[in-house]
């Protein structure tokens, strides 16, 4: 079958866009990779987040290089970059700024709003959950909708807008978890491990070299993004596989599920926010690849990162070892029975 013109011309256009990107891509992982060793899997994920401007947690004991991660992050895009440190006694105002009494022309005096820290680009929420719930809070509207509300008046926030937020997991004392409808604004919680021998032996000989890469700069990233979005709207995704990652998110349901893990385990199923997601990680997973398609294998992959954050396990888990990520491996192997036939 001929293609017409206009098909044509998409086609190319396509093309051009996946060469874009795939340079960004391998640019963005020389930058990243000579300054953090040992998180190529964690790069490669926030990648995929910045593609889809979705949010990232990321979590770790202190000192595994979240922080240096998440500025070098930032550094490569060449976007406006603001770090808040989490504390207890942090208050809302502190991070989405406050109305000053301004003296004006002629004695008169007025109110001036003046932005706080989460109107940059890269937001930096540095021990989110050391803040108190009140504080925690001031960011649920700006991850969702990507503007605050302040005495009746709605201050829309940079584009694009991302926050990258840390947590330590070992260290709980004085600390506030966070509340399921905020956890839910992330696309991604990455996880941070302890390195083995030979990367922690990697890390040290790289702290003594001067790292490699040049940062993209704004306009290559705007010109990124742009091309993305571009690309994506092109991606094919079949039926069967928007099918598959609805059943994944709903056989977290321990109302709706027939696997006994997650009926015994599971308190709260991930929401429909995980499929939305999941479906935007896939197709950016595709653009970044250079496929024309998404697959199942894109959705089995990057399904946990997107859900674990949203599966909540009950009491029985604790007292029975249960990990999230167990429960979370019983769902994958089902559902890929139902829909490949392989276990």
């Amino acid at each position: 079958m001929e293609l017409t013109e206009i098909e044509r011309a998409q086609a190319g256009s396509l093309a051009a866009d996946l060469e874009l990107l795939k340079a960004f891509a391998g640019s963005y992982r020389i930058f990243l990779e000579s300054r953090i060793v040992g998180c190529g899997d964690i790069i490669d994920r926030l990648f995929l987040a910045f593609l889809c401007e979705g949010n990232v947690l990321l979590e770790g004991a202190p000192g595994l290089g979240k922080t240096s991660l998440a500025k070098a992050w930032a550094e490569f895009f060449g976007l406006d970059f603001k770090r808040v440190q989490f504390t207890p006694d942090l208050m809302p105002l502190d991070v989405i700024g406050s109305n000053i009494l301004e003296a004006g022309d002629g004695g008169s005096r007025e109110y001036r709003f003046y932005k706080g820290p989460i109107f940059a680009n890269v937001v930096l929420g540095d021990e989110i959950n050391r803040a108190t719930p009140k504080t925690q809070s001031a960011f649920l509207e700006a991850m969702e909708e990507k503007r605050i509300s302040f005495l009746g008046e709605v201050h829309e926030l940079p584009s694009p807008f991302f926050v990258i937020a840390t947590q330590n997991p070992i260290e709980l004392e004085g600390t506030y978890p966070l509340p399921e409808a905020q956890i839910d604004r992330f696309l991604m919680r990455l996880f941070f491990a302890m390195p083995d021998f030979a990367t922690l032996k990697s890390i040290l000989e790289a702290s003594e070299r001067s790292p490699s890469g040049r940062p993209a700069g704004r306009a290559a990233t705007e010109a990124a993004l742009a091309a993305f979005r571009r690309a994506q709207a092109a991606v094919l995704v079949p039926e069967e596989l928007r099918s598959f990652i609805v059943r994944l998110v709903i056989q977290t349901q321990p109302g709706q599920t027939e696997i006994e893990a997650v009926r015994k385990y599971v308190r709260y199923g991930a929401s429909p926010r995980c499929a939305l997601g999941l479906l935007k990680a896939v197709k950016a997973k595709a653009v970044v690849e250079g496929r024309p398609n998404a697959s199942f294998e894109d959705a089995e992959s990057l399904f946990r990162d997107i859900a674990n954050h949203r599966v909540i396990l009950g009491f029985e888990a604790e007292t029975d070892g249960v990990t999230g990520e167990e429960v979370l491996n019983s769902v994958v192997s089902a559902v890929r029975r139902e829909y490949r036939g392989t276990a």
